[in-house]
């Protein structure tokens, strides 16, 4: 049994979900197709999915849903993943190696799933591919209440203004024993390499690796020449920026704070985090 799991999906990408079930019908295979209506609900549908035996559970759309999924899962250990890239961005599924559409299923039907390493929160919260502070939560805050502006122009103009008035975040960072302290542009642990859309933060990054990669840049006084260089993967050879391969890592902002998981806005109790490597299965190239 493969139980789908979807948010809603508009314009084109809608007949996707009646490609899903016309081909689950053709090949005569057991499943069950869930659409949320409301916040949260593809993370409470994966908890309800996830205590059965042996389940497989396919998020349908973004890095979001699938993050809400793997939120949900009481196990990982004991669950099979899948993604059908339906999103904007897709960053996990282009580092996965996961074709687009209807093309994700046959992965699916024809491979059998291997390990994947995922991000884990001492506070619950988990990631597949890249979570972190900084400027590029300041721009998806700013995005949130653009509402009536198109995608693009949201993210454009919320860069701009994040250039002008985002000033650093003061945060202590620890990993491998080590700490240092300072204010950052940006702080993030990642299990995969891109992030936004396309945005190749930390191209060495390995999902299979048992490995995450601590990333943070310090705040510069012009921040334009750091940005262009994090949008054309190359932020790593900039002199304030650091790069560290651990397997567990903790960042303290000085102040309260928004934290981004696989593109999803909280604003978590504490953030430090663990790889988890040889646990969850998911199906993937």
């Amino acid at each position: 049994m493969i139980s789908f799991v979807a948010k809603p999906l508009k314009g084109k990408k809608a007949k996707l979900f009646e490609e899903i079930k016309a081909r689950m019908e053709r090949e005569r295979l057991p499943y069950r197709f869930y659409v949320t209506s409301r916040k949260s609900e593809e993370t409470e549908l994966a908890a309800k999915i996830s205590e059965e035996e042996n389940p497989v559970i396919v998020a349908v759309g973004g890095d979001g849903t699938l993050n809400g999924v793997l939120r949900g899962l009481k196990d990982p250990s004991e669950c099979t993943l899948g993604l059908i890239p339906a999103g904007t961005g897709n960053d996990f599924a282009a580092m996965a190696g996961i074709p687009q559409g209807i093309e994700a299923l046959d992965l699916i039907l024809k491979n059998e799933p291997v390990y994947t390493d995922y991000l884990s929160f001492s506070d619950g919260l988990r990631s597949l591919n890249i979570a972190g502070v900084g400027i590029d939560v300041d721009i998806l805050l700013r995005c949130e209440r653009m509402k009536h502006f198109h995608a693009k122009s949201k993210y454009f103009f919320s860069l701009l203004t994040s250039l002008r008035k985002f000033h650093g975040l003061k945060i202590k960072i620890t990993a491998d024993g080590k700490s240092e302290e300072g204010n950052f542009l940006l702080a993030a642990v990642c299990n995969g390499r891109q992030f936004g859309g396309g945005i190749p933060i930390c191209p060495p990054a390995s999902i299979d690796d048992g490995k995450l990669e601590l990333v943070y840049v310090t705040c510069p006084k012009h921040k334009l020449i750091p940005l262009l260089k994090l949008m054309r993967g190359k932020v790593l050879s900039l002199p304030i920026s650091r790069h560290i391969s651990c397997e567990e890592a903790t960042l303290e902002p000085e102040l309260p704070y928004t934290a981004q998981y696989d593109g999803e806005l909280f604003e978590p109790a504490s953030f430090h985090v663990k790889i988890v490597h040889d646990k969850l299965k998911m199906y993937r190239s």
